[in-house]
């Protein structure tokens, strides 16, 4: 069963919640996990794709957007709207106003929320699905 980890955020800024995305991609990255971005749609997964090449100066992740095509390599950190493919399971950061497919597969599942009042009541929905289903829940609050 998948843990879940819900981090609010303090400011109601999507650029740091973007920003925070990018932080705890690097820590994933860094603990060799090469984790699935989920976004709503193209855009969004775009703004992510070129918010990595330059939130930290000579931070370096090897990222793609995902677009149903299995990368040519396997180490590295997959962004997109589609379900999770299979062999980036491990962990999924979660963008999406819409919680992962395939719950029995995934080991980790990140959600991140700004202060704004329409994401964090999409995430409410999600935490009461993942509640509903009997999943574990931990709840970060983080001020930025």
């Amino acid at each position: 069963m998948a843990e879940i980890s819900f981090y609010l955020l303090s400011s109601e800024s999507i650029q740091d919640r973007y920003e925070f995305t990018c932080k705890l991609i690097e820590k994933a990255y860094r603990n060799h996990c090469f984790c699935y971005v989920l976004t709503d749609n193209k855009e969004q997964s775009q703004i992510l794709d070129n918010l990595l090449w330059t939130f930290r100066a000579g931070s370096f992740i090897p990222h793609q957007i995902y677009t149903g095509e299995k990368p040519p390599i396997q180490k590295v950190i997959l962004i997109g709207s589609l379900n999770v493919p299979d062999q980036w399971q491990e962990t999924v950061i979660n963008l999406s106003s819409h919680c992962p497919e395939q719950l029995d597969k995934i080991e980790h599942i990140r959600e991140i929320l700004d202060n704004n009042e329409v994401t964090k009541e999409l995430g409410r929905n999600r935490y009461k699905h993942y509640q509903k289903l009997g999943f574990d829940i931990t709840t970060h609050n983080i001020t930025i």
